[in-house]
């Protein structure tokens, strides 16, 4: 168990992405979190990045000019078990010396209406880049504006947990990604 997937924070990646923000938008990381899960041998394995940042230009009453692009240090991915952090950034997960950050990239968003939208976009991580659309929420209190979500992606779609972890009997596939961004500069919804 030591061993766990650096998967979940992968996931983690691709739930920021759903962010928005105005031109004078600014990332609030102290009251943001981005948070993973996966299972090992069925048990939930939660973590979270540390460090990752974000550039945001949106409008909620123009969301298809919304332009989000979005990192994370896979370095930063805490489990809480020392040991467990120090094997997430070799080559068989992460291999943090070749791949040092995740990044997303957004090609479209749509407003769902409600303060709901979908950002569609491309997540790389560890050199592998694929489409994801990410659900968002966003709520408004005292000028701070907070984007909330979750989707899941396959950490096979991105090499992470390679030769023996690519066993999804030991590992699954499935890693939640859980998001709650705190934004300035937001206009009102």
């Amino acid at each position: 168990m030591k061993r766990l997937l650096p998967t979940f924070a992968l996931a983690a990646v691709a739930g920021w992405a759903a962010a928005p923000a105005l031109a004078q938008q600014k990332l609030l990381p102290a009251q943001s979190e981005i948070a993973f899960v996966s299972k090992q041998m069925g048990v939930p394995v939660e973590g979270k990045f540390k460090k990752f940042d974000a550039q945001v230009a949106f409008d909620p009453k123009q969301p298809e000019a919304a332009k989000i692009a979005f990192t994370v240090d896979l370095g930063s991915a805490a489990l809480g078990v020392p040991e467990t952090e120090a094997e997430l950034v070799k080559p068989v997960w992460f291999n943090v010396p070749k791949f040092p950050q995740a990044t997303f990239r957004s090609s479209s968003v749509k407003a769902l209406g409600g303060g709901k939208f979908e950002v569609a976009g491309q997540l790389g991580i560890k050199g592998n880049a694929r489409p994801v659309v990410v659900p968002v929420t966003l709520t408004q209190a005292g000028g701070n504006t907070t984007a909330s979500g979750a989707f899941t992606l396959k950490r096979l779609d991105f090499k992470i947990g390679e030769g023996e972890w690519a066993d999804t009997s030991m590992v699954a596939d499935d890693v939640q990604v859980k998001f709650k961004l705190a934004l300035t500069g937001v206009a009102p919804l």
